[in-house]
This record gives C-alpha cells, sequence and structure tokens, in this order.
C-alpha cells in the first residue's frame, strides 16, 4: 500500500496538491493531547491506514471527544469498533455515523473505495461466529478491499465447505473463523494457495475454554500458510487481510 507520505509527494509532483499545502500536512502535530487520550495523527502516513477507536470500556463523551480531535486533524474516515446499540445511538446524535450492530462497529464518513489486489474471503464454521467475521468483513471493506462472506461451511458438514472450493482457490487471502476446536482453519489451508488468517471464536461448550481450544488448535495446525490472531479478533483479521491485500 502507498503510505501517505508518497501520496502527498505524488499530488505534488502530478500539480493536485500545493508545496504550502503539502507542507501543512506534514507539519500537523504527530498527536494531540485530550487528557484522557492522545490522538495519534501520523498514523496513517506511518501505517497506511488511520487510527481507529476501541470503543469498549469508553464512555459515549470519551469516544465523541475523540473523534471530534480527528476530524479537527484532517481524518474523514473513522472505524469505531466494539461499540454498543446504546452508545451508538448517543453519538450519532453529536456524529453522523453508520452503525453495524451484528460487528459492533460505527463509521464515521464513507468506506475508501476498492482498491486492494484481489478478494478477501471471510468465512466462519457456524452462525455463531458470524459477530466476529462481521468485525473482520466490515473493517477490511472500510480500509478499501473486496469481500465475500461465506458462513456456515464448517467441517462437521464438509460438503458444505467444498461447494465453495473456486471462491477459496480464487481469493488472495482468507479469514477462516471458528469456535469449539477451529478446525476449519486447517481445512481451509489445505486447500488455497493465499495467506490463511485463522480467527478463534469464544463459541463452543466448556471444555473449549472460551475459545482457547480453538486458538491452540489453529496455533497447530498442520497447513503451511497459517497465521492465527487473537480470540474474537475479528478487527485484527480485517486490518491483517488489508495490508496482504494491499501489497
Amino acid at each position: 500500500m502507498l503510505n501517505e507520505t508518497k501520496r502527498i509527494l505524488e499530488d505534488v509532483k502530478n500539480g493536485n496538491l500545493s508545496v504550502d499545502d503539502a507542507l501543512l500536512k506534514l507539519k500537523i502535530e504527530p498527536f494531540t493531547d485530550i487528557e484522557y487520550a492522545k490522538i495519534d495523527n501520523h498514523r496513517k502516513i506511518r501505517q497506511g491506514a488511520p487510527e481507529v477507536i476501541y470503543g469498549a470500556g469508553k464512555t459515549v463523551e470519551q469516544i465523541t471527544g475523540i473523534i471530534s480531535t480527528m476530524k479537527d486533524n484532517g481524518q474523514d474516515k473513522i472505524l469505531i469498533t466494539r461499540v454498543e446499540a446504546d452508545k451508538a445511538d448517543a453519538i450519532s446524535k453529536i456524529h453522523d455515523i453508520a452503525y453495524y450492530p451484528e460487528a459492533r462497529i460505527g463509521f464515521c464518513g464513507t468506506f475508501k473505495k476498492v482498491d486492494g489486489l484481489g478478494k478477501i474471503v471471510v468465512a466462519t464454521a457456524g452462525t455463531s461466529d458470524i459477530p466476529v467475521a462481521e468485525e473482520a468483513a466490515i473493517t477490511a471493506e472500510s480500509l478499501g478491499n473486496d469481500v465475500t462472506r461465506i458462513y456456515d461451511v464448517g467441517v462437521a458438514g464438509i460438503h458444505r465447505l467444498l461447494a465453495h472450493k473456486e471462491e477459496f482457490m480464487s481469493a488472495s487471502v482468507v479469514i477462516a473463523i471458528a469456535g469449539m476446536e477451529g478446525a476449519l482453519a486447517s481445512v481451509v489451508g489445505g486447500l488455497c494457495d493465499c495467506p490463511v488468517i485463522a480467527v478463534p471464536t469464544s463459541v463452543g461448550y466448556g471444555a473449549s475454554f472460551g475459545g482457547l481450544s480453538a486458538l491452540l488448535s489453529m496455533l497447530n495446525s498442520c497447513a503451511s500458510g497459517v497465521s492465527v490472531v487473537n480470540i474474537d479478533n475479528g478487527f485484527g483479521a480485517g486490518y491483517l487481510a488489508s495490508m496482504i491485500n494491499h501489497r
């Protein structure tokens, strides 16, 4: 992915941005201190994507204050993860946000236009894994990726998965999301020639230990090319998949 600094320099070169405006973009303070948060204004320049707000544990007043500060510093696309519906409703009275209840994601602005190299497939073993999958999918879409969702294709009925083998085999990245024993990631890893990002979920009965069983299974996958993010970390999987899809 072209980083923001390179984009600014290319805009100057192509005559789309004046030198003074470019200098102003680069001179913005690296972070803004608003007492309860320090907003990283240079995240997009360093990493290619702007800072994201983790909504869990934050008050409505804190989230709206962070959004206001981001907007004041030129960030027009703001992703808010793990935000509950009642908080999203309160935030929407101050800032215009779209809310995705299944993913528990709020978004200010419009999604980045699709500019990824290929398609990201987000697959779940079961319907109960969909909330984590939607967090991954919405995150990836907001970062400019074409996403295909394939849900409820776990190994308990492997024919359901094999019915979608063309989508899996043509993907540039696959996010495989599963609880219980987490076997989906290994099976998908054995089908695909692209990176597979495994996401263990906390779905399962007592001996699943809140997703720990799936996590350990995925870490011990015998399929090559499978990497693993933390339990229920749909955001991390979607973000990483976007980075891969923009290389």
